[in-house]
């Protein structure tokens, strides 16, 4: 999705600290700690100078290049750690993990690499997938520089179309520079293999816009290396499709087309803006500040890096560019429960009513899920008493990127005692009461993916509880509102339609409870049928 005047912020991966010179040596945890800018940078120069992969830079040049698209750690093997963090074997390899766009060769395509050993690589391998095969360059995912040529070519082929869309919404896209439209993309760009085409919501370029769709959806094919091929295949306009620009425009000029005419928004308290307003029937004052977290006492957790202990809890943590949050080597009481635990993917499908919505099935990790890890606001997204730790990512840059405060650790009350018991005398008075205060440490961050954000937290409980929750926020997807689009969502606004949809998120659970040779067996329940015997 192109964002008119805001920079293109997907640029990947996360360290907790910055690796430099010291006595001692490497906690156990780091093995699994994510690369450091100099490691990222080490990895990205080693590959830049190797002449038989011809690279080049990601941020300027045509499409049909040779670049390096992702730079992140690669796990070390399972086994390999187990033999380190148990047994005192030798320290795993360290190794990134590298995603090269291969598009200047006679069969472009994308390919995995492992760039080794760090912190000074010296070789590469690729990492191949079962049988052989190599994902074709027509899948791979949209890069900046890709997107500022998809919206070059829709301000061109849109050009026509400028009357239509200035007298229907008060907005265009030629010679923009304020009442400005703006476009979101949907996936996946096809329905079979080979294809490579988007349809794009044409949308008023307000705050909020992704809640002001204009009534124009525009099919663009983008397969061809070349721009200049680049060709709008169809169109859907209010409830109607168009087979080309043309037919439209003319539809319009003759007065045969029924006009979507939006309403001027307002200057301010536009109904997507985040601005506060409104008060409470209650009475409740919305001025003053309400419940916050403290810690009386100082802080009750240890953070060693990327290490974390917490009670009779201790693990290692990453924030995986492509995905998001890992846990790895997670002990209750000197006791590994788990090996890993991970957020591996958050996909959503959509139904509707124009053709943007019915084919809509979003997979996050394709639009770097873990890298849209943007700054947590202190007292908001994470309490004034947390600590904040940044991550650094590489994705589609030209060198890492910095984001501050991209997670954050914090002890939370749960609200609930842990237990509790009032033990009555059953005369009016008790033998005893005794309860334990509910505390929880929280490990947060989020994802921002377009228009939804994720917020992602694995919580340790002191009684060997562990749980991971995400909650959806920030804006819905939503689509033109039609008559016939009723049937596939709900009105929420004068021309906003509320599509209906299904959230599936996606963990990896290796649990190693009483050693790694355990299993996992699901039970389920019968009725029987008895005389009841009294």
């Amino acid at each position: 999705m192109w964002l008119l005047g805001l920079p293109w912020a997907l640029a990947l991966l996360v360290t907790v600290a910055a690796s430099g010179p010291s006595a001692e040596p490497p906690a156990p945890a780091s093995i699994f700690a994510d690369l450091s800018p100099e490691e990222l940078r080490a990895v990205r120069t080693f590959l830049m100078g190797r002449p038989e992969l011809g690279l080049s830079p990601s941020e300027a040049g045509p499409l049909a290049k040779n670049s390096l698209f992702l730079v992140e750690l690669l796990p070390p093997k399972k086994r390999s750690a187990l033999r380190f963090l148990e047994h005192g074997g030798a320290r795993p390899r360290r190794e990134a993990r590298a995603i090269v766009f291969f598009g200047a060769q006679a069969e472009p395509n994308v390919t995995e690499l492992a760039v080794g050993p760090l912190p000074h690589p010296s070789s590469y391998r690729v990492l191949g997938f079962k049988g052989g095969r190599a994902v074709p360059f027509w899948a791979r995912p949209m890069t900046r520089l890709e997107y500022e040529l998809l919206h070059e070519a829709l301000v061109a082929a849109m050009a026509p179309l400028e009357p239509l869309l200035r007298e229907a919404t008060g907005f265009g896209f030629q010679n923009c520079s304020e009442r400005c439209l703006t476009f979101s993309d949907i996936a996946p760009r096809g329905l079979g293999p080979g294809e490579r085409r988007t349809w794009l919501v044409i949308q008023r370029f307000v705050e909020g816009f992704f809640l002001h769709p204009a009534g124009l959806e525009v099919l663009l094919d983008h397969r061809d290396p070349d721009p200049r091929r680049w060709a709008v295949q169809q169109l859907w306009y209010n409830g109607r499709y168009f087979s080309s620009v043309r037919e439209l425009a003319e539809s319009h000029a003759q007065g045969t087309l029924r006009l979507a005419r939006l309403p001027e928004p307002p200057a301010r308290q536009l109904f997507s803006s985040y601005e506060p307003r409104g008060r409470f029937a209650s009475g409740t004052p919305t001025e003053v500040h309400g419940a916050k977290v403290c810690e009386p006492q100082g802080r009750r957790y240890r953070l060693h890096g990327n290490r974390l202990e917490y009670g009779g809890w201790s693990l290692a943590f990453r924030l995986r560019s492509s995905a998001g949050l890992q846990l790895f080597d997670v002990r209750f009481g000197g006791e590994r429960v788990a090996y890993e635990l991970s957020v591996q993917e958050a996909i959503a499908f959509y139904g509707g009513h124009s053709p943007a919505a019915m084919q809509t099935k979003y997979m996050d990790a394709g639009w770097a899920m873990g890298a849209s890890s943007y700054e947590l606001a202190r007292g908001v997204d994470c309490p004034e008493t947390a600590t904040f730790l940044d991550a650094h990512h590489l994705l589609d840059a030209d060198g890492p990127v910095r984001f501050p405060n991209a997670l954050c650790v914090f002890e939370l009350p749960t609200g609930v005692p842990l237990r509790r018991h009032f033990d009555s005398n059953f005369q009016g008075g008790f033998h005893f009461y005794a309860g334990l205060e509910g505390r929880a440490l929280v490990l947060r961050t989020t994802s921002t993916v377009y228009n939804y954000d994720y917020i992602w937290d694995f919580l340790l409980y002191p009684n060997g509880v562990l749980e991971t929750k995400v909650h959806a926020t920030g804006y819905i997807h939503a689509t033109f509102y039609t008559p016939e689009g009723r049937r596939y969502g709900s009105r929420v606004h004068s021309h906003l339609l509320g599509n209906i949809h299904t959230h599936l998120v996606h963990y990896k659970v290796d649990l190693d409870v009483a050693g790694s040779g355990n299993s996992f067996e699901t039970m389920d329940i019968r009725f029987e049928n008895i005389s009841n015997p009294w």
